[in-house]
């Protein structure tokens, strides 16, 4: 079993969708011009000489040159591990910004089920303090041990920095180098202004004694 952990954080604040939309407007505006009549001269008779026949130049075509076939170069491997990935043995982690969650979830069904998600009519992370993480293995893993913990200030007097839950999530069997998001859902409302920390990910290669998958938010009483 390998795991990796890290600090870095992704608040439900952040998973949230902004679309701009810019419309450009062009006008085009026609000039016109007036034009005056000016006199027509008087033609003259002329005198007119008698024309000799030009010489058509004589085009010799070109012998057709056979093109060479080239060889088509191989697309080179993807790079290993992805941009932003940190490692810990063959255990691959990243913490995905707000942009890069929405841009994964637009070819990732199951991440957009889980975003697209409701509580009492409101998207889950804009209910609940939500966090991610993207993990992946260079051998693969059986399943996969998730685990965070939900911080915040111990009250709105007092900014002293606390522990109020934590969260486990098992994730399903993955192939090697295969990249998956896992969302880090909580159950303390959003306006709490709490956060998802120390995100840490365990690579399993024994068999699964617990449901996967499965998440579970533990509340701690201070």
């Amino acid at each position: 079993m390998e795991s990796i952990s890290r600090s870095v954080n992704l608040s439900g604040t952040e998973i949230k969708r902004f679309i701009a939309l810019v419309v450009v407007a062009i006008f085009l505006v026609p000039s016109a011009y007036g034009a005056t009549k000016s006199p027509t001269p008087t033609p003259k008779a002329s005198a007119t000489k008698k024309a000799t026949p030009t010489k058509k130049a004589v085009v010799k075509k070109k012998p057709a040159t056979k093109k060479s076939k080239g060889r088509l170069a191989p697309s080179p491997s993807p790079k290993w591990p992805p941009a932003g990935f940190k490692s810990n043995g063959e255990v691959f982690a990243k913490i995905p910004s707000a942009k890069e969650l929405i841009g994964t979830a637009s070819s990732d069904k199951k991440l957009a089920n889980a975003l697209a998600q409701k509580v009492d009519g409101v998207p889950i992370c804009e209910k609940f303090s939500c966090g991610a993480i993207q993990i992946a293995s260079l051998n693969g893993c059986t399943w996969w041990e998730v685990n965070a913990k939900l911080v915040g200030p111990t009250s709105p007097e007092d900014a002293t920095q606390i522990t109020f839950g934590t969260i486990r999530t098992l994730v399903r069997r993955t192939a090697p180098k295969e990249i998956v998001t896992v969302l880090l859902v909580s159950q303390e409302p959003l306006e709490l202004r709490h956060r998802v920390s120390g995100i840490s990910a365990n690579c399993h290669q024994d068999p699964p004694s617990e449901k996967i998958p499965s998440s579970t938010y533990s509340a701690i009483s201070n």
